[in-house]
């Protein structure tokens, strides 16, 4: 029998309209990797959030090496051996990697050696880490090893990772499943909170599945498919994503030699860019992230301006319309960060339907806004999408991560648009809430509309796209049929083998 590291016994935690966890019990044992599954909203993140100090539980209790723990906050977990790396980083880009880990330590020792810790730390679990580099400079799994070796350099006896192979390549993924599989053998626990569930199979010990706030059950990953793994989460068997045949028509939305500067310090610069997609097809468009993934839908959206002619819908120069002129006009988009960029945090979701329904849904009249019209759209997105929320009238920021997705690509595709480029469409989406997005987007498609999807998960590119093609420091590679692309040769794109630089296909 594995020694209990930490033991939950009836966690509740309610919030107004919810109930985010209903009496949650199971066990974490030493140096073992214990994944945390579930849909979106199933209350994975307030359970962590309990466990590392951040919430109060209503009921129930936990037990830390067989002692009472219920720490008030997180400097009282990370106290008592708990570490945590969250979704979303919490880094500053201005500054270098020393000066980032040094301003979450309690005591943090001179600049000098604390550089000499983190050169050590990253070089013995593999992370290797330049503590000079800016933060701005690095790269999406740079970053995340940064927060990583924050959380090693406490000696953490539990580490949890929420959703931690969300924005790095495979070759990344290979790394950091290296370092934890390090870290377990030196009897580190790991709390393991992945949508992705081939990677639970390979990397779990155990797992835990939540559903509507309760423990459903248990099993052992590796003598568990996916797909009952998926059944579990859900309740119910899952239903792939169709393609359909589908027959393209003319050209929807033509890019021609786009070359755009950065907008920041630390982005990337879109360098003599082609791209055609045409009504009925979708586009993939894959990358390691930072490599122009932001700056290409901000061109698309009209959030930077360009030359008329630089892009069209059409044979209709668009270049020099905003976001505004071009929905009008049936561009729309969904950017990658749901909260903040995509939503506005603390609206409620009928208020964020207003913002961007407002023309095509005819939420306004006269310069005066309809807001019953707008509250109806947005319960329609809430029933149409599975958005598991109260109500319309919730803020955007009450949505989990994965709900808030849900939301921000149902308000767009419900306005039928005639192009639709969307960046992360799936991104901490649950496998029954991803298949579904996808499917919306396929019947988009099949519908006569063109769309554009960037995205991480080569799986999900694979599984959607008509055409295939890579982002590779600000170059868009030709397109491929997606059908019958090898990973070696996906591989060679995204590193930058472009081979012809123009993307007419």
């Amino acid at each position: 029998m594995t020694e209990v590291l930490l033991s939950l016994k009836g966690l509740t935690k309610a919030y107004p309209g919810v109930v985010a966890n209903d009496t949650v019990s199971f066990d974490i044992g030493a140096g073992e990797v214990h994944a945390l599954l579930g849909e979106n909203g199933a209350g994975k993140s307030t359970l962590v959030k309990m466990i590392y100090g951040l919430v109060k539980p209503d009921s129930g209790e936990m037990t830390l090496r067989g002692a009472p723990f219920a720490p008030a906050e997180p400097r009282q977990a990370r106290a008592d051996g708990i570490a945590m790396v969250f979704q979303h980083f919490s880094l500053f880009d201005a500054l270098n990697v020393a000066e980032n880990i040094a301003l979450g330590m309690e005591n943090p020792p001179k600049m000098g050696d604390l550089a000499s810790r983190i050169r050590e730390v990253s070089e013995t679990y593999g992370l290797p880490l330049d503590p000079y580099r800016t933060v701005g400079d690095l790269s999406a799994g740079e970053r995340q090893r940064v927060e990583i070796i924050r959380c090693l350099l406490q000696d953490p006896k539990l580490l949890i990772m929420d959703e931690p192979t969300s924005v790095l390549t495979p070759q990344e993924v290979d790394i950091l499943f290296q370092t934890l599989e390090k870290l377990r053998a030196e009897g580190t626990s790991i709390l393991y909170i992945s949508h992705k569930l081939e990677e639970i199979r390979t990397l779990c010990d155990h797992a835990t599945i939540l559903r509507l706030g309760k423990n459903v059950g248990e099993c052992i990953p590796a003598e568990t498919s996916a797909s009952e793994m998926a059944e579990l989460m859900v309740g119910s068997a899952l239903t792939p994503p169709e393609r359909g045949d589908r027959e393209f028509g003319e050209v929807a939305l033509d890019i021609s030699g786009l070359s755009v500067p950065s907008p920041s310090a630390f982005g990337t610069a879109l360098r003599n860019v082609h791209l055609t997609v045409r009504k009925g097809e979708i586009l993939g468009i894959g990358g390691v992230a930072g490599n122009g993934q932001d700056e290409l839908l901000s061109v698309l959206s009209g959030e930077t301006l360009t030359e008329a002619d630089a892009v069209k819908l059409g044979k209709t120069p668009i270049g020099r319309l905003g976001p505004v002129a071009r929905r009008t006009l049936g561009v729309l988009a969904a950017p990658e960060e749901r909260l903040g960029h995509a939503a506005a945090p603390d609206m409620s979701l009928t208020e964020n339907a207003m913002l961007t329904g407002a023309t095509r849904e005819g939420l306004e009249k006269n310069g005066f806004l309809k807001w019953s019209a707008a509250k109806e759209f947005a319960e329609r997105v809430i029933k149409d999408f599975d958005v598991r929320t109260p109500g319309p009238e919730n803020a955007a920021r009450s949505l989990s991560g994965g709900n808030l997705q849900k939301f921000v690509i149902g308000r767009e595709v419900l306005q039928r648009p005639e192009v639709l480029v969307v960046n992360q469409p799936t991104w901490g989406v649950d496998a029954s809430a991803a298949a579904a997005i996808r499917q919306s987007l396929l019947d988009l498609a099949a519908g006569g509309a063109a769309v554009v999807c960037i995205s991480q998960d080569l799986d999900e590119l694979m599984e959607i796209s008509d055409n295939f093609a890579a982002l590779n420091e600000g170059r868009l590679s030709a397109p491929r049929a997606a059908a019958g692309l090898t990973v070696e040769e996906i591989g060679l794109m995204m590193g930058g083998a472009h081979g012809m630089e123009v993307a007419h296909v």
